[in-house]
């Protein structure tokens, strides 16, 4: 049976309606879950309209992942501006809004930490971009802790990480009401405090 004709849309609009189809089923369900018919039935498009812009579903999968790249950082830029040159401000302010995000009911953890799983092999570009992206995320962290005064900016960028990597954890192992999640920004301050007076 073929597929049934369904209108053409302009190219621009045809990779949006499929990026949007093609976050929600990937973030909500897991990557390998979802095949390229789930999305083209989400997208409301045939399987031509898919290949036309993306010509596999490892490219799929990289423009997804670099969307959700470009939506931490736009988050975390946020944040810091909250508090401009005042890093301690600054950090509590990312896990207050971190917090925040992690008890929504739609909260589905970190799609790195997610994607980094299902992606085993090293050398896979999907895991190339998981690493790459962390890496930016440790100095990240570090160019804050630097700017702290920290004794030991390294330990406490680590410190940090691990905790916004345990609340993403938290949030998809106890729910998205989890109590542990809504101390974050306490636990943070405390960190931070500790490490100023070391």
């Amino acid at each position: 049976m073929t597929e049934a004709k369904r209108p053409r849309v302009p190219r621009e609009k045809a990779q949006e309606i499929i990026m949007k189809a093609a976050e929600e089923l990937f973030y909500q369900e897991g990557i390998h879950a979802v095949s390229v018919d789930a999305i083209v039935e989400r997208a409301g498009m045939n399987k031509m309209s898919v290949y036309r812009q993306f010509s596999s579903k490892t490219d799929l999968i990289l423009a997804y992942m670099t969307r959700k790249q470009d939506a931490f950082w736009q988050e975390w830029e946020e944040s810091i501006a909250k508090h401009p040159n005042r890093p301690r401000e600054q950090l509590i302010q990312f896990f207050a809004d971190l917090a925040e995000r992690a008890t929504n009911e739609q909260f589905r953890g970190c799609c790195f930490i997610n994607v980094a799983a299902e992606f085993p092999d090293p050398v896979h570009p999907v895991r190339e971009l998981v690493c790459s992206h962390q890496k930016r995320i440790r100095d990240a962290f570090l160019d804050r802790t630097t700017a702290l005064g920290a004794a030991h900016p390294c330990e406490l960028a680590y410190t940090l990480i691990l905790l916004m990597e345990g609340t993403y954890a938290d949030s998809q192992t106890y729910g998205t009401d989890s109590a542990a999640i809504r101390m974050v920004p306490a636990i943070v301050e405390k960190v931070l405090d500790q490490a100023l007076h070391n």
